[in-house]
C-alpha cells in the first residue's frame, strides 16, 4: 500500500482519526480480512529514562482519553482512505467503528520509570492497534516535557517559575499541551493566552525589548507604560541594564506614592552580577518591595548556579529549553502488544524484548512515606505496594479517575514528586538509580513463553 497515489490534503483541519500511520490501515484490513478480531492488551511506556533524567512524570492522559472518546472516521477521512487504495467493505466497516475499549493508566502528575506502563490499552485487536501513534504522540510529547519542567521547578527552590515558550514550540498545539504540562510540573504561569484559556492556566507578562526601542528612552517608555499598567514588570536591559534600573528609580521618585511597578526584569547576561547591582540600586532607593525576574536562555542548570550563588533573583522565565526538552528532546516511547485472546505475547528482539500480559506498577514505600522501590508485576497479583495504575475508561467512556482535572494533576506531581528519594530530585544523576524490579510471577510468565529475564 503507498501513500503516493492519494489525494493531497488542502489546509483545513485534518480529521483526527486519520492521526495514524500507513501501517496501522494495512494491519486493520488483514487483522479483518484473517479473522483476528480478539480483545488485546497494549502497553505505553519508555524502554529508558533520557540522559540525565532521574524519573519521568506522567502527562498527556487527558488528551489521549478525549481523542478515544470522541474516535470517528467522517466523510473527508473515508475519501482520504479510499485514495490511498483501501477497498470499500473495509471502508464501511471503519465508517462504523468507535473505540469501545478499557484504559487504566497512571494519573496525570505521577513519577513513573522507565519499563512501566504509563498506559494500558484493552480492546478489540483493530481498535487497540489504530490508535498507537495518537497515544504515543500525546503521551510522549507531554511527559516530556513535565519531565523536563519538574527539574526547572525544582531548580528554583520555591521561586516562582513563568513558561515563557509557547513562540519556540514546534508549533502552535505543542506550545499549548507544553504549556498546560509545565503547569502540572509546578510552573507558577504561562505567557501563552491561548493556553490561559484553553486550561485556565494564570497568565503573565508584560512588555518586550520592541516596547522600549520604539519610544527610544528607557524612562520615557516607563513611565507610558506604567500610565497604563501601573503594577506592571518593566524590562531594564534594551540599551543598558543598570541605566534601565536607574530608569525605575528616578519613575519611583517621579510617581512617589504612585509608584506600583511590582518588578523589573534582566533578560541578559551576566545574570547573577546584574541582579545584585540592580539589587542594591533599588534597595538604595527605598524600592525593596520590586522584584527582579530573570529571562534568557535559562534552564534547571543556569537556574540552580545563579540560586546557588546567592543571586537576588526572585522569579524566573523559562522558554525554548522547557517546551523542546531541548537537553534530552525523545523518549524511547513504545506501545506493545502484551496479550490477544486472554494470552500473554512478547518480543524477543535484541535491546527490545517485552514481557507478556497485563500489568500493573506497585510503588513499594518506607514508613516515612517515601519511595523505594516499584515491581513490576502480573496485573492479577496482590502485593504490598500502591498499584500506580488506575481504571480512567471503560467501554469507552471515561470514569471518574479519567477527568481528574488539571489543579488534581499539578497537586498530585507536587505532591508524588516530594515523595521520592532525595537523590533522584537532584538534577544530577542518581546514584544508585531508582529500582524498578520484575515480579516473580511475571518472570515466570515470561520463562513459560520463552524470555530469560535478567536479575
Amino acid at each position: 500500500m503507498s501513500a503516493g497515489g492519494g489525494p493531497r490534503a488542502g489546509a483545513g483541519a485534518i480529521d483526527p482519526a486519520l492521526y495514524t500511520d500507513l501501517y496501522e490501515f494495512t494491519m486493520l484490513q488483514a487483522y479483518r480480512e484473517h479473522g483476528l478480531q480478539a480483545r488485546a492488551t497494549f502497553e505505553l511506556y519508555s524502554r529508558s529514562l533520557p540522559a540525565g533524567r532521574n524519573y519521568l512524570l506522567a502527562c498527556g492522559l487527558d488528551s489521549a482519553l478525549a481523542y478515544l472518546e470522541s474516535l470517528a472516521f467522517g466523510p473527508e477521512a473515508l475519501a482520504a482512505l479510499e485514495g490511498l487504495g483501501f477497498p470499500g467493505p473495509f471502508l464501511d466497516w471503519l465508517g462504523g467503528l468507535r473505540f469501545t475499549g478499557d484504559v487504566d493508566a497512571m494519573p496525570e502528575g505521577t513519577p513513573a520509570f522507565a519499563g512501566e506502563p504509563l498506559l494500558v490499552v484493552e480492546a478489540p485487536v483493530a481498535e487497540a492497534q489504530l490508535v498507537e501513534t495518537y497515544l504515543i504522540n500525546q503521551l510522549h510529547f507531554q511527559t516530556l516535557v513535565a519531565s523536563k519542567g519538574a527539574r526547572i521547578v525544582q531548580a528554583a527552590v520555591g521561586r516562582p517559575v513563568a513558561d515563557f515558550g509557547s513562540r519556540r514550540a514546534h508549533g502552535t498545539e505543542a506550545g499549548l499541551l507544553a504549556a498546560r504540562a509545565l503547569y502540572i510540573a509546578g510552573m507558577a504561569s504561562t505567557s501563552s493566552v491561548a493556553a490561559g484559556a484553553r486550561y485556565g492556566i494564570p497568565v503573565s507578562g508584560t512588555m518586550a525589548h520592541s516596547y522600549v526601542q520604539a519610544r527610544g528612552d528607557d524612562l520615557a517608555a516607563f513611565r507610558d507604560f506604567a500610565e497604563t499598567h501601573p503594577e506592571t514588570t518593566l524590562l531594564v536591559d534594551t540599551f543598558d541594564t543598570l541605566a534601565g534600573v536607574r530608569a525605575v528609580v528616578e519613575l519611583a521618585r517621579e510617581l512617589g506614592d504612585a509608584f506600583r511597578v511590582r518588578a523589573i526584569r534582566l533578560d541578559s547576561e551576566p545574570l547573577g552580577e546584574l541582579a545584585a547591582r540592580a539589587r542594591r540600586l533599588l534597595d538604595e532607593a527605598g524600592l525593596a518591595g520590586v522584584r527582579i525576574i530573570a529571562s534568557g536562555g535559562l534552564d534547571e542548570h543556569k537556574i540552580a548556579r545563579l540560586v546557588g550563588s546567592g543571586a537576588p533573583i526572585d522569579a524566573y522565565g523559562v522558554g525554548t529549553r522547557a517546551v523542546t526538552s531541548a537537553d534530552a528532546p525523545t523518549l524511547d516511547a513504545v506501545y506493545k502488544l502484551a496479550a490477544y485472546a486472554g494470552e500473554g505475547r512478547l518480543k524477543r528482539s535484541r535491546g527490545k524484548e517485552t514481557l507478556p500480559g497485563r500489568k500493573q506498577v506497585f510503588r513499594e514505600r518506607s514508613a516515612s512515606g517515601v519511595a523505594e522501590r516499584d515491581v513490576l508485576a502480573r496485573a492479577e497479583e496482590r502485593r504490598e505496594g500502591e498499584p500506580l495504575l488506575v481504571p480512567v475508561m471503560r467501554g469507552g467512556r471515561r470514569l471518574a479517575a479519567g477527568r481528574g482535572g488539571l489543579e488534581r494533576a499539578r497537586e498530585r506531581a507536587r505532591a508524588e514528586s516530594a515523595r521520592l528519594p532525595e537523590r533522584l530530585r537532584a538534577l544530577e544523576p542518581a546514584r544508585p538509580p531508582y529500582a524498578v524490579v520484575v515480579s516473580d510471577e511475571l518472570r515466570r510468565e515470561a520463562g513459560r513463553l520463552g524470555r530469560a529475564v535478567a536479575d
